[in-house]
C-alpha cells in the first residue's frame, strides 16, 4: 500500500511533527483544529472554531481527491462537553443528512486557544 501526503494552501500548514493530510488504502486521514488557513488566534467561540475545524477538513479532503461526504469516521476532541450543543450546532451544518460514525470524547487539554480538535476519516477508493 502506498502512502501520499496531502497538503492544501486553504488549511492550516503543517508542521514538521505532523501532515495535514494522509492518503492510503483508498483512504484519506487527516486531523484539524479550528484555526484559520491564515493562522492567527483561534476566535473564543467553539461554534466558530468547529465550522473552521470542518472547513479545514474539507480543504484537506478536497485537495487529496474527496469531500466531507466520503468521511466515514469523525471523531472530535473537546476540552469541555459542555460545548458540546454550540458544536452540534456547526456540525449539522456540514452534515446535515447522512452523518458519518462519530465519537465525542473530553481531552483535558489541546493547543492553547483551542477548545475542540477533529480527527476524519474519509474512503474515497483506490
Amino acid at each position: 500500500m502506498s502512502k501520499t501526503v496531502v497538503r492544501t494552501k486553504d488549511a492550516p500548514i503543517a508542521s514538521p511533527l505532523f501532515s495535514q493530510g494522509i492518503r492510503a488504502g483508498g483512504f484519506i486521514y487527516t486531523t484539524q483544529v479550528g484555526i484559520s488557513p491564515s493562522g492567527g488566534s483561534p476566535s473564543a467561540d467553539v461554534g466558530t472554531q468547529t465550522a473552521e475545524c470542518l472547513k479545514n477538513i474539507q480543504a484537506v479532503l478536497e485537495s487529496g481527491g474527496g469531500s466531507l461526504a466520503d468521511v466515514v469516521q469523525l471523531t472530535i476532541y473537546l476540552i469541555d462537553l459542555a460545548d458540546g450543543l454550540d458544536v452540534n450546532k456547526s456540525y449539522l451544518s456540514f452534515f446535515p443528512t447522512e452523518p458519518p460514525s462519530r465519537a465525542c470524547v473530553e481531552v483535558a487539554s489541546l493547543a492553547p486557544g483551542i477548545r475542540v480538535e477533529m480527527q476524519a476519516v474519509a474512503y474515497i477508493g483506490s
